[in-house]
C-alpha cells in the first residue's frame, strides 16, 4: 500500500465519523454530502485494507483497528494545523492557542496566566480573536486527548492515558457554612455525617477533591444536593441549605465579607494539587512552549499566583 496516497481530508472524515457515530452527522462537520462522506470512508478502508468501523444498529462504532488508528489520525491533523499556523504571523499563532480550564481555575487564576502569556498583544493588534474553553476536569481532559484543545489546566484527577500530567499549584479546600453557624469547638464526624452537603457534579475537580477528602470519614453523603457551579453552591450555603467543601480561592472574599463562615472540624487539613495536561504526541509550537514555560515556573506569573 502506498501510504502517501492517504489524504488529510480522508483522515478528517474518519475522525469526524469516529466522533459523531454516523456518516450523516460527520457530513455536516466536514461540509460534504452524506454519500460523499460515506464514499471517502469506504475508499480509506479499501486503501488501508482494514475495517475501521463496526455497525451497531444505526451507529458506527470504531473497530479494534479503528481505535488504534484514531489517535494517530488526530495527531497528524493537529500537526497539519500547526504547519498552517507556522506560515502566519506570530500574533495569529499565539491567538490560535486552544486552552481549556476547569472552573475554579478559570474563575480565579486564569486571567493571571493570560496576562503573562499575552501581555499587550490583543490591545495593540489590528484584530485579535481568541477563546478559552471552560468545563469540568473530565471534559477538559477528554478534549485535550482528542486534540480539540492544546493544553488543559485542571483541578481533579486525569484518567486519560494519552495525556502527560504535570503538577502546577497547590490549593486548600475549606468546609464552609452560612454566616452565624452554630459555633462548635470542632465539628465532629457524626455532625458532618448528618449535614446536608452541597456538591459539584461528578467529573468536577472540586467534587473529586471533596470525595477523596470527605468520604473516607463520612462513608457516604446521607443528604446531598448537586449544583453545577461554585457560585450556586456558595449562594445555597449562604441561604442555609447546607455545608460545602470549596477552594479557599473560591470563598476567600465571601469569608472576608462575612457572607460565609469557615467551620472548624476534626478532619485533617484538606489540600489538593492543580495540574496542567498536554497530549503526549502533541507537536509543541513556540507559543505553546512559552505557555508551558510559564506554567512550569509559577513565580513568573503575577497577581493571585
Amino acid at each position: 500500500m502506498d501510504v502517501y496516497r492517504l489524504t488529510l481530508r480522508q483522515l478528517q472524515i474518519f475522525v469526524a465519523v469516529a466522533q459523531s457515530g454516523s456518516t450523516s452527522a460527520a457530513a455536516e462537520v466536514v461540509a460534504l454530502s452524506q454519500s460523499a462522506t460515506s464514499s471517502a470512508l469506504t475508499e480509506l478502508e479499501r486503501q488501508l485494507s482494514i475495517r475501521l468501523f463496526d455497525r451497531v444498529g444505526k451507529r458506527l462504532c470504531l473497530s479494534e483497528s479503528g481505535r488504534v488508528l484514531l489517535p494517530m489520525a488526530q495527531s497528524l491533523l493537529d500537526g497539519a494545523r500547526q504547519i498552517g499556523l507556522a506560515a502566519q504571523n506570530p500574533d495569529q499563532v499565539l491567538q490560535s492557542l486552544r486552552i481549556g480550564a476547569s472552573m475554579t481555575i478559570a474563575d480565579h487564576l486564569l486571567l493571571d496566566v493570560l496576562k503573562a502569556l499575552l501581555g499587550d498583544r490583543p490591545r495593540l493588534s489590528d484584530s485579535w480573536r481568541s477563546r478559552v474553553d471552560v468545563g469540568n476536569t473530565q471534559s477538559i481532559c477528554s478534549r485535550v486527548a482528542s486534540f480539540e484543545l492544546d493544553l488543559g489546566l485542571i483541578e481533579g484527577v486525569c484518567h486519560e492515558p494519552a495525556l502527560r500530567v504535570e503538577p502546577w499549584l497547590s490549593d486548600e479546600m475549606v468546609i464552609v457554612g452560612p454566616a452565624g453557624s452554630n459555633h462548635q469547638t470542632r465539628w465532629s464526624v457524626t455532625a458532618l455525617r448528618q449535614a446536608v452537603w452541597l456538591l459539584r457534579e461528578p467529573g468536577s475537580g472540586t467534587r473529586d477533591a471533596c470525595d477523596r477528602a470527605l468520604l473516607p470519614h463520612l462513608k457516604t453523603y446521607r443528604r446531598a444536593l448537586e449544583l453545577g457551579s461554585n457560585d450556586l453552591i456558595k449562594k445555597a450555603v449562604g441561604a442555609g441549605m447546607g455545608l460545602a467543601c470549596l477552594s479557599r480561592w473560591v470563598v476567600k472574599n465571601d469569608l472576608a465579607a462575612g457572607l460565609l463562615q469557615e467551620l472548624p472540624t476534626v478532619l485533617p487539613r484538606i489540600e489538593r494539587r492543580y495540574h496542567w495536561v498536554i497530549h503526549r504526541d502533541k507537536q509543541v509550537s513556540p507559543s505553546l512552549q512559552r505557555l508551558v514555560e510559564l506554567l512550569t515556573v509559577p513565580d513568573r506569573l503575577s497577581g493571585a499566583l
